[in-house]
């Protein structure tokens, strides 16, 4: 059986204060990529037992915009969290925070 690895790459273009302002992306085994202009990356440190993290955004993301990015991360960080523990109750409970904190920003509309 042959050994099979993938690369993602990230190209960060900052301005003279170290801001950045394009984010691109590539995946080596997808023909996907494109510009973005926000990355979370998180990595789990097993020895340390830490969470690392890079955090990206440009200069021209706008609030509301970063407020949608953060409702639809909690949502898929939910169903994520089912996935990997199968502990669909906590999950449940962590959509339902994502729900209303959507309320609360305004993303989503007291009807829906």
């Amino acid at each position: 059986m042959s050994e099979q690895t993938s690369e993602i790459t990230f190209k960060i273009k900052m301005d003279e204060n170290q801001i950045p302002e394009h984010i691109e992306w590539v995946a080596s085994d997808s023909e996907e990529k494109g510009l973005c202009d926000a990355a979370f990356l998180t990595i789990w440190d097993k020895k340390e037992k830490n969470t690392l993290r890079i955090d990206l955004w440009t200069k021209d993301m706008m609030v509301d915009d970063m407020q949608i990015f953060f409702h639809q991360m909690m949502l898929s960080m939910s169903d994520t969290y089912a996935r990997a523990t199968g502990d669909s109750k906590l999950s449940a409970e962590m959509k339902e925070f994502a729900l209303e904190m959507g309320h609360k920003m305004g993303i989503i509309k007291p009807n829906e």
